[in-house]
């Protein structure tokens, strides 16, 4: 089994959880930017939700697919059809004939996930088949998909085999079959709002000036079209340093808001470098970074004061809701 690009999109690459271990050598984490959506997708088809998926980002690719293909499409919404027929996402669905899937203009969202069951046929680079694009590590040829390219399959694991059962002799008129349940994920919208996105207070949050900490809080920012999969640098109210500060290059997490000299904030996700020199003003909880993921360049972010314990919380909640789904799920592949 395998793909075949028609047509690339803007930017499509492989991503699975990340690459840990090396960014003491400078090699960093990368994965995809919304995990979330890239779980979910793998365990509706069955895999392991650490199976690498192509992350397909804003302008969607064309693929080939192959007659017998299990897949599941999560994240934003990029239109996707079969034949003219739209593609339901959040849930499994089968292949009854060759078809070519094509992604359209982008409704909701900015990213989608596109998972196959058996996952994609290549090697691990230091642990992990996430695209690297900087460094040309890992992923497909260490790139963005181009078109032509062939991406082999892997094998359908026990959990994806039964649910192939199930949908094969499902009858429709259509190109595909699917299940009549789905997960879902409210944080991904259409509505055109500022969205919240919740922050702890960074450790050089006190050298700012308190004009700056308080409209760091009160007033909103917009991604701007300069952000990538390195940074999400934001324009709005500039932030200012009680005195001028010194700085060795420390460590970088995910999330990270660093402010550089010139005071707009850049908040650092899946491409984020190993360590980094500027004052650490907050850091977005983990449950967030997928809300972030999703928001589009253009568009506006208002960020909200949590405490540690808070997210912390909000974390562990978040993790027990992804069980509770992956639960779910399982029973449902098990009839």
């Amino acid at each position: 089994m395998q793909i075949s690009v028609l047509r690339p999109g803007l930017l499509t690459t492989l991503q699975d959880l990340g690459r840990y271990g090396f960014q003491k050598y400078g090699i960093i984490v990368s994965g995809g930017m919304d995990l979330y959506s890239l779980r979910i997708a793998n365990v509706l088809v069955g895999n392991d939700e650490a199976e690498a998926a192509l992350e397909i980002t804003l302008m969607g690719p064309s693929l080939m697919l192959e007659k017998g293909t299990l897949f599941a499409i999560t994240g934003g919404d990029l239109s996707p059809k079969i034949d003219g027929i739209p593609v339901p996402t959040w849930r499994p669905v089968f292949l009854r004939q060759d078809s070519e899937l094509q992604f359209g203009p982008c409704t909701a969202g900015c990213r989608s996930y596109l998972a196959v069951a058996g996952g994609y046929g290549f090697s691990p680079v230091m642990g992990s088949k996430s695209t690297y694009l900087r460094a040309a590590i890992g992923g497909f040829h260490g790139r963005g998909l181009e078109k032509g390219d062939i991406l082999p399959l892997g094998n359908p694991g026990k959990k994806s085999r039964l649910l192939i059962c199930q949908l094969e002799n499902k009858m429709t008129k259509q190109p595909f079959s699917t299940t009549p349940w789905q997960a879902k994920a409210s944080y991904i919208t259409k509505q055109d709002r500022i969205r919240q996105v919740r922050v702890t207070r960074g450790r050089h949050f006190d050298y700012f000036t308190e004009e700056s900490q308080s409209r760091f809080f009160q007033e909103a920012f917009e991604i701007t079209k300069n952000s990538d999969r390195m940074g999400y640098r934001l324009s709005g109210p500039t932030m200012k340093l009680k005195a001028p500060l010194e700085m060795v290059s420390e460590g970088i997490v995910l999330g990270t808001v660093q402010v550089p000299p010139d005071g707009n904030p850049i908040a650092l996700v899946a491409d984020r470098h190993s360590v980094g020199g500027y004052p650490k003003i907050a850091q977005v909880i983990m449950a967030d970074i997928p809300v972030l993921a999703q928001i589009k360049p253009g568009e506006k972010i208002q960020l909200r004061e949590v405490s540690l314990e808070e997210a912390e919380n909000i974390y562990l909640e978040n993790e027990k809701m992804i069980q509770t789904i992956k639960t779910a799920i399982h029973l449902q592949i098990r009839g």
